[in-house]
């Protein structure tokens, strides 16, 4: 699909691998796929990360507390490989198929890979708020 969405009536499908890769600022040998801008989703957050290397990190450690712009609860799931996972300073690890919930958007959450590939689905948004794609972008991206 060379980094095209496939729309077939109702939906649209794509694969990993053929979503275009965002430089990561914060990770910049991370692997960054904003789905949430590819597929044009407008009622939650939701991004794709994946390393390289062991060790590397998905995502950095942060807070989605109304000072970072947003007040997301997120729900992590480790797709591929395993993860360092910490959160508010407790560490801990998740392989392959395990789910991280973090309501509070004031925790301090962030995740590192333990081999290479591992890739973790990021989902978020605002507890009882109307999403607006707009309060997130920060450019537009070229499909």
């Amino acid at each position: 699909m060379d980094g095209q969405r496939e729309q077939a009536g109702p939906y649209v499908c794509a694969h990993i691998d053929d979503i275009p890769n965002v430089p990561y600022e914060r990770a910049p040998d991370t692997q960054w796929k904003p789905l949430r801008r590819f597929f044009g989703i407008g009622s939650f957050g939701t991004n794709l990360f994946r390393v390289t290397r062991a060790g590397d990190v998905l995502t950095e450690d942060h807070t989605e507390d109304p000072d970072s712009g947003t007040r997301h609860e997120e729900l992590y799931l480790v797709v591929s490989g395993s993860a360092l996972f910490t959160v508010n300073g407790e560490a801990f690890e998740a392989s392959a198929g395990t789910f991280v919930y973090v309501p509070d958007p004031t925790s301090v959450r962030g995740a590192i890979g333990r081999e290479a590939g591992t890739t973790l689905l990021a989902i978020g948004g605002e507890p009882g708020a109307v999403f607006r794609p707009s309060d997130w972008d920060t450019g537009s991206l070229e499909c």
